[in-house]
Parts: C-alpha cells; sequence; structure tokens
C-alpha cells in the first residue's frame, strides 16, 4: 500500500526535508580551500612588525622582575595567613 500526500486540509502532514548545506562561500576541508587558506596565513606573517632585540629583552626582563615580585608577595602572604590559621585552630 502506498500513501498519497494529503493536502491542507489532510490529517497527516509529511515532515519537511531539512538538508545542511555550508554557508555560502564555505566548503570544508577542500584541498584548494586548505591551500588557500595557508596562503592567507603567510601573507598576514609578512605583514606583522617584530620587534627588535633591545626591546624584546627590556619587555622581558620587566616581565621575569614582575613575576619575581608577585612571587615574594603571594608566598608571604600564604605564609602569613597559613601561620594565623594554624593559631586559630590551636
Amino acid at each position: 500500500m502506498t500513501r498519497k500526500k494529503k493536502g491542507q486540509s489532510g490529517k497527516t502532514k509529511q515532515p519537511a526535508r531539512v538538508e545542511r548545506v555550508a554557508p555560502e562561500g564555505i566548503a570544508l576541508f577542500y584541498p584548494s580551500n586548505i591551500r588557500n587558506f595557508v596562503q592567507q596565513v603567510q601573507v598576514e606573517f609578512k605583514k606583522i612588525v617584530w620587534p627588535d632585540r633591545k626591546v624584546t629583552l627590556g619587555l622581558t626582563g620587566f616581565v621575569l622582575v614582575l613575576v619575581v615580585i608577585l612571587a615574594i608577595y603571594l608566598g608571604s602572604v600564604d605564609l602569613l595567613l597559613g601561620k594565623l590559621v594554624s593559631l586559630v585552630l590551636q
């Protein structure tokens, strides 16, 4: 027995087919798209202005000094709070 599709007045309706289509202009994982992506990345990397050695060393030194200062501060706060908690619990 075959079922016939009834019109709007019929009780049974066929569910609409949902087709999954990639957004316009985007086809994932095709070799040409991967090649295009790599080329665009190379073009963007050529636009980067890298800092010179002196600036890089200066900023690295600043970060290291800041890390040491924060480590000393957090270590001392941890030690102080640990002693305070041990005094309260005794």
